[in-house]
Formats: C-alpha cells, structure tokens, sequence
C-alpha cells in the first residue's frame, strides 16, 4: 500500500496550476446516461475516482475513452440498469447513476454506496426527491429498486442542502414531464457546472448557483462537448501549501469567485492575497493568526477545506475555534494531527486548535479520508523531520499527482510502497 514520505521545513515558491474539479467531472459523467451517443469533456483530473466513474458506465453497457485530459464516453442503449455493489462500494458519488437511469429507462438497481468514513450522508433526499416526481422506491438487500413509467415534474423542498440529492433530482428531472421547482437547491459552482452541461445538452434549467431551480421537461437530450470547471478544493489546498510553508505560491488555472470564503480567513488571519480573474496568490508570511471557521454550504466555507484549514491553524498565534456542521465524523484527522505535536482538543462538532508558532514534529500518520490526507500532507510539510502519511489510497480518489505538484514548488516528498 502506497505512502507518502516528506521532509518538513522546505518553503515552497512559484506557480502551480489547478486540475479539473472532481465533484463536477463525477456528476457530469453520470449525466451522460441521459443522452445516447458521443459525449466529449474537456480538463477532466486523472483520479482514481474518475477511473472508478468509468468502470460503473462500462458495467452499464457505454464505452469510454480517455487522452490525457480528454475523456469520451459513448452511450448506447444500457445493457443493465444494475450499478452493482462491487463498483458502487469504491465512491459515494455513484449514487448519481440513479436519476438519469431512472428518468430515461424507468427503472434503476443501484447498490447503497461507501465512500469516505465523514458521517451518515444518508441518502434519504434523494430517494424522497425520486418519491416526489412519482418514482416508486424499495430497499431490498442493501440495494434501492426504482421504478417509474414517466416521472412527472412537481416541487420539491430539501429539508437539508444536499449536493448529491440536488444534482440527482436535477438531472432525472430534465427528462419528468411538466416542471419541476427545486426549493432549498444546492448553490455549489459544481452544481452550476453540472447545469450548464445539461443545457448544452438540451435541457431547460434556470436559477442554477441559486437555491430555488427551475427544470423543464424536455423529450430528448443529445452529447455535447464540455470543459470541467477547476476544482477549487485542489486550488484551495495547494494555496494553504504555499501559506503554511511562510512561501510565495501563484494557483493558476482556478476561479478565485468560487474560493471567497477561504480567502477571506486567509486574508483575516494576515496573509496577503492577491486575485486575478482565473488565479490566487499567496504572499510570504512569517507569522499569522489564529481565526475561527465554521463550515455550511456554499458560499459559506467549505467542509472540504476544513481539514487543510485546521492544518494551517496548528502552527499560528493564538487559540482558533472550528466548528464543523456539515459532517458529523469530520474530525477523524485530528488525532493525526495531534501525532506530529498539534494541540487540538476536539469535541463532537467543535475543535479547539492552540497554535504552535514554533511548529510541528515529524510522526507517522494515517489518512482516513480524502481531505484528512490532504491535512497530513501539509502538516508534513513543516514539521521537522520525515512524516510518513500512510493509506494514501484515500488521496488518489481526489488530487491529481499531488506529490509532483509539490515538489514542483520545491517540497521534499515522494511515494513508496
């Protein structure tokens, strides 16, 4: 099983460039399911997640092809409405197949999914989502049974902002008869791409990026060709890199609209930041300050940067508060943490973080889940001595060649086995 080793107290400096975002290509590429033929993007990251995606469309009966960043799927009539246990167990997001399966061929069988250990995320919205637009749902050994002649449009409130449940319900609506008005929708810049994707495919969607969505019927949707939005978890993490290593980092390739949360904390805690349209800029600096975090949906700050955040705040003055209301086993990187010398004391949805100027001391650690690896890895990068970072496994689902963009900006890290 991979690790990562790296060697701390390295400062990192230039320019690095962000790949295509993760939790857009996952969403996009299920939604090719709703449209017979060649469906081209653009920009999509080399991730095992990706590879996995690809697995679970060939299973169903489509091809895939893949050059470099350019990925090819070709759908033609499915062979199974099945996404089966095996392949749904790998990544949480393949419950997305169920909405387009469902509004195209009226039936679906898709296995419960695994993923990353950070809470519940029951899927219940999205289930009752299908019920609203007159799916009839069964959960039968471990996997849920949809069926519906024609789903019909209608209104639906999420008690709780879903991402998953809003992307799925937006995607078997484009096909329900009549309209279907989304209340309490996601707002996330994943969700707008996904959107914009269906559109160029056909679909009627309006009020996307707000929290009330508008869905037209339409009869038929047909490929596109797309280019997947940068993924500003990946720019984010590369950014703090840069910040905890008291380096000058330029990410390129992003949309610094979509991180304002993160740089507004940055800025708050005394780093200098400069935007360009399509790059963020952190400046050197020795010292920062201890800020408190609460993670909530989008445009809010992202539970997805809550770890590398936290990272950050171990070695800054004073005392920080993070609070995390998204995911209730979010904190799971925080003993890790406290293996290279942090003083975290955590609680169930809030830990307190005592800064440590003076920094961290090198340990093995374990990741436990995509975002908590990418935390180990940037504490690793500034505690003195060798971190070994084990199970990376975890961050091969969502950053692409981290290690050598690292190393790029002059970490000492590397891979082994």
């Amino acid at each position: 099983m991979d690790k990562m080793l790296i060697t701390g107290g390295y400062q990192l400096n230039g320019q690095v460039a962000a790949s295509g975002a993760k939790n857009s290509a996952l969403p996009i590429l299920f939604s090719t399911l709703l449209a017979e033929g060649e469906h081209h993007f653009d920009n999509v990251p080399l991730l095992k997640d990706i590879e996995s995606t690809a697995e679970l469309l060939q299973s169903l009966g489509c091809d895939s092809h893949r050059e470099g960043h350019s990925f090819k799927v070709h759908v033609t009539k499915l062979k199974s409405f099945e996404a089966h246990y095996d392949l749904v167990r790998k990544m949480r997001a393949s419950i997305l197949c169920l909405g387009p399966i469902l509004a195209k061929y009226g039936e679906a069988v898709v296995s419960l999914p695994g993923g990353c250990a950070i809470g519940t995320r029951p899927i219940d919205l999205h289930l009752d989502a299908m019920k609203q637009l007159g799916a009839e749902i069964e959960l039968k050994d471990g996997y849920v049974l949809a069926k519906a002649k024609k789903l019909k449009g209608g209104t639906v409130f999420f008690e709780k902002t879903t991402v998953g449940g809003t992307e799925n319900l937006m995607m078997a609506a484009t096909l329900a008869e009549g309209v279907t008005i989304i209340e309490n929708a996601a707002k996330e810049p994943e969700i707008v791409d996904l959107a914009n994707y269906l559109n160029k495919m056909g679909a009627k969607i309006t009020g996307h990026g707000t929290s009330v969505m508008r869905i037209e019927g339409v009869d038929k949707l047909t490929p596109a060709r797309h280019s997947i939005m940068p993924d500003r978890i990946e720019a984010g993490t590369l950014l703090i890199a840069g910040a905890i290593t008291s380096g000058e980092v330029e990410v390129t390739h992003c949309q610094p609209h979509d991180l304002e949360a993160l740089i507004l904390k940055m800025r708050e805690s005394g780093f200098k930041i400069e935007t360009t349209a399509n790059s963020i800029k952190v400046f050197a600096t020795k010292t920062w300050e201890a800020v408190d975090i609460t993670t909530a949906p989008h445009p809010l700050f992202p539970t997805d940067l809550q770890a590398q955040f936290m990272a950050l705040m171990t070695v800054a003055r004073g005392t920080s508060v993070i609070t995390e209301t998204v995911f209730e086993n979010r904190f799971m990187h925080v003993n890790e943490l406290m293996r290279l010398g942090a003083d975290i004391t955590p609680k169930s949805q809030v830990a307190v973080v005592r800064g440590k100027p003076d920094g961290l001391t090198a340990a093995p650690v374990m990741a436990t889940d995509l975002r908590a690896s990418a935390s180990l890895v940037l504490a690793g990068l500034i505690a003195k001595g060798e971190t070994t970072v084990g199970r990376i496994y975890h961050l091969d689902r969502g950053y692409e060649g981290l290690e050598t963009k690292l190393s790029a900006l002059g970490a000492k890290v590397r891979r082994a086995h």
